[in-house]
């Protein structure tokens, strides 16, 4: 069991029968009454955090998280299938387990780290940084391109992301899947 005290950042503990994760903590010894710990914690299953202050007596059961590289191989059907890069183990995972903000980016050979916390796939994240072909977009325009203006683009996995003017059909580019940015053009 764990309390306050051996909370660090990246800490998983079980509370309120979810599974938590410390954001941020800071320890708290007011000048009168009892030492606390303040924390913003993020709930591993449903993605949002709140700030929670605990007494030093609490307790938590601490909740192991692995953390695996996994590549996307294909979809079969309605779910998709990964590959442990280190045991050649395949799983499938469904669209809940991985959320449309993947979804949108995921192509074939695509490297992941996918969280598994009790035997649940909790996350899978993508890399910084991805690069896939425009199929769509409007004809390059010329003129007051100086302001930055931008113009959607459709991607080849169907996702659609704004993209400068200068950028044309059948370009390779560059992006951060996090935010959905245009980071450059891959030559």
């Amino acid at each position: 069991m764990l309390t306050p005290t051996d909370f660090k950042n990246g800490l998983t503990v079980k509370w309120k029968g979810q599974i938590w994760q410390v954001v941020e903590f800071l320890h708290v010894k007011p000048g009168k009454g009892a030492a606390f710990v303040r924390t913003k914690l993020k709930n591993v299953e449903s993605g949002g955090s709140r700030d929670e202050s605990f007494r030093m007596n609490e307790q938590f059961e601490a909740v192991f998280v692995e953390r695996k590289e996994m590549q996307y191989l294909y979809q079969a059907g309605e779910n998709y299938a990964f590959m442990d890069m280190k045991s050649y183990e395949q799983i499938e995972m469904t669209k809940e387990d991985l959320g449309k903000d993947v979804i949108d980016f995921l192509k074939e050979e695509t490297l992941t780290m996918v969280t598994i916390c009790e035997g649940k796939i909790i996350g899978v994240e993508l890399p910084n940084s991805i690069e896939l072909v425009i199929t769509d977009t409007a004809p390059n325009e010329k003129g007051n391109t100086s302001s930055g203006g931008t113009k959607p683009a459709v991607l080849e996995t169907g996702a659609v992301i704004n993209v400068p003017f200068f950028v044309e059909l059948g370009e390779k580019i560059r992006l951060n899947p996090r935010t959905r940015e245009y980071q450059d053009r891959v030559k």
